[in-house]
């Protein structure tokens, strides 16, 4: 029956299984079209597509072939990154049918060893299209079988992962990893050490005969003098990240024992690089690739790589002829570095911490400015301080709560710039989802048992008219030009259904409004005398001496930036290239565009008795980007999108607010 065109099933009277049969493969054919474009055929032709034959099903080249090659000549398996589905091409016709009849309803055991029923469609053509061909990033280097297996099993058993867990070289606060530190503690919060307290003893002396090898090579020029051993479980990563500039010196190697990984490197333009490192492979990362680009570990139990490759090093390319599933097993890595004794003078100064602090950074002039101004001062200081930010994030605002718990039940809800997701669980009656940048702010999400998935406001992985109501709140603010604060907006236009509506909340100029003061000002009389909770006011000197008291725009500047926006210009800000002003906590803004601080606070001290509340370690001062919005500078941006009607304005504690509809 399953060949069986509409004439003849007509005459054929379907049984219960058959016609649930039929009813999941149209299901599957109607989720190909609508989710990803791919148009079936009703007649039969030499390609098909497999729905739930795909690695992003945890099914694998080497599990797929077998069962398609039983039915005739495979000329060609695409197997598409990520994508629940597949492309086979045969060589005759006849032997894509046989397959279609064969294998439609069947069931394959994917790597995770679940059963998947495969649904079968023809196509007219089994394409997908291709990624240009990626480098390796500038100064990223991978050498295969750095040390021998015999080597590498001495190298492992010499880490003592069950010894007293006072001892200091043993980390204690990593949940999702066993690590130990050598030389110096390595700490995650800041990417940091702390230099006046090396660890006794320094390295193992099993490394001194290792690093006089690698040295005579020319592998590396510095003899580290700091090491960091993480060992991995399957599923287990690590966020994307930087290691401090002035911290270390250029030089970062990293060995990988005990099995492969790929490691996703990611440049400040949004280029991912996913490069592969084999067992018993030496990462050396020095210049571009070690200053500017982020390296970290997606969790995740399977990578994807290239079947003809092996466990060769190098990119994992888009050939999708060529991928399939590798199953991860127990990584250890040793991480050597050099304590940096000198300021880092590198070539990046938008991402140097020893640079940033003798020049603040200027308004962005160009997109790639804009791109690594936000990359620094937004999407890293919240991968910074996701934890302690969540801590301050709790209470629902009500206005908000009110436009969710309108919305009809059953409603396809995107929170974009969920946060910590304190609004995904508002309406137990919507399917919600949330977006973020930061992987630790998703995690805290998902550790909640709240659906959430990486993802940029700007490029949003959802399909277009898929939802019934967006929610941006508090974060078209920081995006650094009028275009990506309109493109923000548009994105969001994007993903709601005709009559579908959007509520979006901004950071207003106006923070005292119909003679009244938001919560925000109100809050400085409270904090008088005591630590603020959201943010603390501490400026670093050599910040407040050099940053002039730019941008400081009135109404007249604000209706300038308004009037821009309807007539196109799409530049809002007229502080181009100026120094970007600091703003003091709790205090009235004279600027639209600012960095405004956050005090990352420690843990309370111990020397107090129980119950009382001890002094805070001081911790880091982060400066987060924000554009502050004036009155009528966010309806004026949401006018410039078309096709969007306007259904209510208003400003909500210190905040310009509106909700839109797509018509």
């Amino acid at each position: 029956v399953f060949g069986m065109d509409s004439n003849h099933q007509s005459n054929y009277k379907l049984n219960k299984t058959e016609k649930k049969f039929l009813r999941k493969q149209i299901k599957a054919r109607h989720t190909l079209l609508r989710h990803e474009g791919i148009e079936t055929v009703s007649y039969a032709t030499q390609s098909l597509v497999v729905a739930n034959g795909g690695l992003g099903n945890s099914v694998s080249r080497s599990q797929l072939l077998p069962a398609l090659e039983k039915c005739g000549l495979v000329d060609a398996l695409l197997m598409p990154p990520n994508k629940p589905y597949s492309f086979v091409r045969y060589r005759t016709a006849d032997e894509a049918k046989k397959a279609y009849i064969t294998l439609n309803g069947k069931e394959i055991v994917d790597d995770l060893g679940q059963k998947i029923i495969l649904y079968l469609n023809f196509v007219e053509k089994a394409q997908w299209k291709e990624l240009g061909l990626q480098a390796l990033p500038p100064g990223l280097m991978v050498v295969e079988e750095i040390i021998s297996s015999e080597d590498e099993k001495m190298l492992l058993e010499s880490v003592n992962w069950t010894e007293d867990m006072d001892n200091q070289n043993v980390q204690k606060s990593l949940k999702h990893r066993r690590v130990k530190h050598f030389g110096y503690e390595f700490h995650y919060e800041n990417n940091n050490v702390d230099k006046d307290k090396p660890l006794p003893g320094g390295l193992p002396d099993i490394w001194d005969s290792i690093l006089e090898k690698w040295l005579k090579e020319g592998l590396i020029k510095h003899k580290p003098d700091q090491l960091t051993v993480n060992q991995y479980e399957p599923g287990h990563g690590i966020p994307a990240h930087i290691d401090t500039h002035s911290a270390f010196e250029d030089e970062i190697v990293s060995l990988s024992l005990g099995s492969e990984i790929v490691m996703d490197f990611k440049h400040p333009d949004g280029v991912t690089v996913p490069v592969m490192l084999p067992r018993r492979s030496l990462l050396v990362m020095t210049g571009e690739s070690r200053y500017l680009w982020t390296h970290g570990i997606t969790p995740r139990k399977f990578d994807t790589v290239q079947a003809s490759k092996g466990h060769k090093s190098g990119i994992i390319t888009s050939d999708v002829g060529d991928l399939t599933l590798s199953k991860r097993g127990i990584r250890t890595s040793f991480t050597l570095r050099k304590v940096r004794q000198t300021p880092c003078n590198c070539s990046y100064p938008v991402v140097c911490d020893s640079q940033m602090k003798a020049t603040p950074p200027s308004f962005p002039g160009s997109a790639r400015e804009a791109s690594q101004l936000e990359q620094e001062y937004v999407h890293r200081v919240y991968e910074e301080i996701a934890g302690h930010f969540s801590s301050t994030r709790h209470t629902p605002w009500p206005r908000v709560v009110d436009f969710l718990k309108a919305l009809p039940s059953g409603s396809l809800v995107a929170d974009v710039g969920c946060g910590n997701g304190k609004y995904l669980g508002i309406n137990k009656e919507l399917y919600m989802i949330g977006y973020d940048r930061s992987q630790n702010l998703v995690d805290i999400c998902r550790e909640r048992h709240f659906q959430a998935v990486i993802g940029d406001a700007l490029a949003v992985p959802l399909r277009s008219g898929s939802c019934d109501a967006c929610i941006s709140i508090a974060v078209i603010h920081h995006f650094s030009t009028a275009e990506r604060r309109v493109a923000a907006l548009r994105e969001l236009v994007r993903l709601l259904r005709p009559g579908g509506t959007a509520l979006i909340y901004v950071w207003a100029m106006e923070q005292e409004y119909n003679k009244k003061k938001s919560k925000y000002l109100r809050e400085n009389r409270i904090s008088q005398g005591k630590e603020e909770i959201s943010s603390g006011a501490v400026v670093p000197e050599s910040l407040t001496e050099q940053v002039p008291d730019v941008g400081n725009q009135d109404a007249a500047g604000c209706v300038a930036a308004i009037t821009d926006l309807q007539e196109g210009g799409g530049h809002a800000s007229t502080v181009t290239k100026a120094k970007l002003p600091v703003h003091t906590n709790r205090t009235s803004f004279h600027s639209q565009d600012l960095l405004v601080p956050w005090h990352h606070h420690g843990k309370p001290g111990k020397d107090k008795a129980v119950g009382a509340a001890g002094p805070r370690d001081p911790g880091p001062v982060f400066h987060r980007y924000y554009h502050v919005f004036c009155e009528g500078e966010l309806e004026a941006a949401c006018q410039t999108l078309g096709h969007v009607r306007l259904l209510q304005s208003y400003y909500d504690q210190g905040n310009w607010c509106v909700i839109l509809q797509k018509l």
